[in-house]
């Protein structure tokens, strides 16, 4: 994710598209496309949104703990990964 001072402000929108939202997550180094988050809209795992009449809304602070609660902890070498 982007330094704390790059999150120090509110966001410009309090609701993003599903496409801003994808846009917004791929903007901290993450791609993620609409249609991926669509998919997890349908079959789960995905960031928490509402509903605005047919249409998914996301917030900017779900994004964030979404994807911080996505990335996996630091390691070194691959063979930190089943220790």
């Amino acid at each position: 994710m982007p330094t704390s001072s790059a999150r120090d402000y509110p966001p410009l929108k309090e609701y993003l598209s599903r496409r801003e939202a994808a846009q917004y997550v791929s903007d901290c180094g993450l791609p993620l496309s609409k249609n991926t988050l669509q998919k997890y809209a349908t079959v789960g795992g995905g960031p928490p949104y509402r509903k605005f009449g047919n249409r998914a809304v996301y917030r900017a602070p779900d994004l964030d703990a979404w994807v911080r609660g996505k990335l996996g902890e630091p390691i070194s070498s691959t063979s930190e990964q089943d220790a």
